[in-house]
């Protein structure tokens, strides 16, 4: 329901010449149903944490989040809260939601500008990525962490298989959820790759598409300091182009590169030396067809990413941090998904189509799948995989370990453990 901005409500006389317009509520915000049934309503938070509030807008509320689109005014909202609550007398109502809303970063306007400006600076101007999700995702103290880590891998009974490994895929789902497709991803690697630079692809989940997210930073977990490999980072950013984000504002909450770099660090101590990109959505190839290197700026970091990869052969190794499909209400989906059930059966055959074609090192036929129904599966690691397959030398890939999980009753998230062999 709309804000009615055409008709007067009874009672209500307003000059509209003295009306001011509203501020735009931010689409890049979360929005989601409240998880406490003592105050329900509409939860808003920021998944790009230039504001660290969370809101929760009471039901009889959320019909007048309408008219914070940047078109309606502040009358459009006295009368909209006029018919929702049938009190004339709503201007303590109005001001508040104005004002909580502003004051969260939530609308676009000076303050969020002024809060979104002061998060980029303070990541472009720290000396270190500090760790996002320690503490949520995973352990905050470092004798827990590694308790937990030898609790996924300890019993690992793979024996490494390092002489003709190239890469490894992995999830970046919950490890308490995933932990058996990260163990087949991870159980293989050797004390042999300790020296090597893992360039690891990770989704940016909240980067612009068609863009390639850099950083010189060194990653701080609990377990200590992994160093970034600074000259291949500034090698890679000079010749990839346009399409690159030098210190991209989303590494110092993006989670998909943090949760390989606990693994990593668990397996091969905690100084382990990464590159670490975070890609875009390919989205204007979904929506063509065409494929992505059709773009001239992906085109420029494709052709980068792969000299540098055939020039460090042999020094780098790969990691691709990486979920599949999302499916069931949480992902607007008109229905509620069960793990290995009823469509998610059919999901598991379509998956696993798409990890043929990628095993097979067949981007183009990978890609087409991807493309079907613009991607109606979801996978938000389409991208990272593409990069890979187009970039990487050549190589055979070998599922170790499919899985579907609910992350809650009505939705769910597929992913795999996937080893990568030169031919």
């Amino acid at each position: 329901m709309s804000c009615c901005a055409s008709s007067e409500c009874p009672g209500l006389r307003y000059d509209r010449n003295l009306s001011q317009p509203l501020a735009r509520l931010r689409m890049t915000l979360d929005f989601l149903p409240s998880p406490s049934a003592e105050n329900p309503g509409l939860f808003i938070r920021d998944p790009y944490r230039y504001s660290d509030s969370v809101v929760i807008i009471p039901p009889v509320l959320v019909r007048c989040l309408d008219c914070f689109d940047g078109r309606h005014t502040d009358l459009d909202l006295r009368e909209s809260l006029v018919r929702l609550t049938g009190d004339l007398d709503v201007g303590e109502v109005q001001q508040h939601l104005v004002q909580t809303l502003s004051a969260a970063g939530f609308l676009e306007d000076e303050n969020f500008r002024r809060m979104q400006d002061e998060r980029r600076q303070a990541f472009a101007s720290s000396p270190v990525r500090e760790p996002a999700h320690a503490g949520s995702a995973y352990p905050l103290e470092a004798p827990q962490l590694e308790q937990t880590l030898k609790r996924y891998l300890g019993a690992v009974s793979l024996a490494p298989e390092t002489d003709h490994l190239l890469a490894i895929a992995a999830p970046h789902v919950s490890p308490e959820g995933g932990w058996q497709s990260y163990r087949a991803a991870y159980g293989l690697l050797g004390e042999e790759l300790r020296e090597r630079t893992f360039v690891i692809l990770g989704t940016s989940h909240y980067g612009e598409p068609e863009t390639f997210g850099l950083t010189r930073k060194p990653f701080i977990t609990p377990l200590g300091e992994a160093t970034t490999d600074v000259p291949l980072v500034d090698w890679l950013a000079e010749r990839g182009g346009p399409a690159v984000r030098m210190e991209d504002y989303c590494h110092s909450f993006e989670h998909s590169v943090e949760l390989q770099l606990i693994f990593l660090q668990h397996r091969l101590g905690p100084g382990v030396r990464i590159l670490p990109i975070l890609c875009g959505a390919f989205a204007q190839s979904l929506l063509g067809d065409q494929n992505p290197e059709r773009n001239d700026r992906v085109k420029q970091f494709f052709e980068a990413l792969g000299e540098l990869a055939e020039r460090e052969a042999g020094r780098v190794f790969w990691v691709l941090g990486v979920d599949m499909a999302h499916m069931g209400a949480r992902y607007q989906d008109a229905f509620s998904a069960v793990a290995e059930q009823g469509i998610m059966a059919e999901v598991a055959d379509r998956d696993r189509a798409r990890i043929d074609r990628i095993n097979a090192c067949d981007a183009d036929g990978f890609w087409d799948l991807v493309r079907e129904n613009r991607d109606d599966l979801k996978w938000c690691g389409s991208a990272p995989f593409y990069t890979f397959l187009k970039t990487a030398p050549r190589a055979r890939g070998s599922l170790r370990r499919y899985e579907q999980w609910n992350i809650d009753e009505r939705s769910v998230v597929s992913f795999a453990g996937i080893s990568f062999s030169r031919i």
